[in-house]
């Protein structure tokens, strides 16, 4: 990839994420001048070659590219909000963690301040930056996106959801729902069998085989969901996917069931609905729909 050394890109925070997100610029060739609240976190990258601003109007102004990555909403308003007039007719790629509201409320905020806006959600932890299997998600202005697509692309895989700008953080927060609840399902199994003398390491090494299988049967679901069908054959009914049998084991062991009674509160409010003869992937409706 050719670096376009015209391009001077400043970096709000230098926390974990952003020091990597920095630290990706500075080695790919970019000029790159860092910012943080407390003094000394931009040592490490000044010794690669990027230069270290002294206040955030001073990094605001050493570019026209600007990239906040801060610890939330209220501080990129905090940031940024004094530095209005300074960042008109510059560009703001925002990847702080903001909710979709946030995330349309900072794009209408950069649009009345002349500032060119595009979001982002960061799917990777810090390490994974610039490594296969990192990816960012963005969405706003689609002008932004393409122009500096090649820097985008440094740090992880690039993916555009259009110019609505709470998408990409509608994405991230989906995702990082799934995963969630994915890792509250195998520490709810590590825990299931830890009183029979197994330890989590060894309950790993069968689950992860296991569960990276399962994963196939998402393209399976969301067929059924799109087509509204969940009588289609082929699917375990939602009668037969009781976890009454988990439940009571999991009592047995005499650890909580939480995890696992969501997830049969969800089959049987369908099933009391009348639904009971359809397939699991019914049970989104009960997620749709909230008792």
């Amino acid at each position: 990839m050719t670096t376009d050394s015209s391009v001077q890109v400043s970096v709000l925070g230098l926390g974990a994420m952003g020091s990597a997100l920095a630290g990706a610029l500075v080695k790919a060739g970019y000029a790159t001048t860092c910012w943080n609240r407390s003094p000394g976190k931009a040592d490490g990258l000044v010794a690669q070659g990027a230069k270290a601003a002294d206040t955030a109007g001073d990094a605001v102004r050493a570019s026209r590219l600007v990239i906040a990555c801060l610890l939330d909403h209220a501080s990129v308003h905090e940031v940024l909000d004094p530095l209005s007039d300074e960042l008109a007719g510059r560009t703001l790629v925002n990847v702080t963690t903001t909710s979709p509201a946030q995330s349309r409320e900072l794009a209408d905020w950069a649009a009345q301040a002349g500032v060119a806006y595009l979001d982002g959600g960061i799917m990777a932890v810090p390490h994974m930056i610039g490594q296969p299997g990192a990816s960012i998600l963005y969405s706003g202005s689609a002008d932004v996106f393409h122009q500096y697509r090649p820097l985008l692309d440094l740090w992880g895989t690039s993916t555009y959801f259009g110019e609505d700008a709470g998408l990409a953080s509608l994405y991230d927060l989906a995702l990082l729902a799934g995963m969630y609840v994915m890792f509250a399902g195998f520490m709810h199994g590590a825990a299931m069998v830890a009183p029979a003398g197994v330890t989590a390491g060894e309950f790993a090494a069968e689950a992860t085989p296991w569960l990276t299988a399962m994963t196939g049967a998402f393209q399976g679901f969301a067929a059924v969901i799109d087509g509204g069908d969940y009588t289609v054959e082929g699917q375990q009914s939602l009668q037969f996917s009781s976890l009454s049998d988990l439940l009571a084991a999991s009592s047995d062991q005499g650890i909580s069931t939480e995890v696992v009674t969501m997830v049969q509160r969800l089959i049987q409010r369908q099933i009391d609905a009348g639904h009971g003869e359809e397939g699991f992937a019914r049970i989104i409706e009960s997620i749709k729909q909230p008792g």
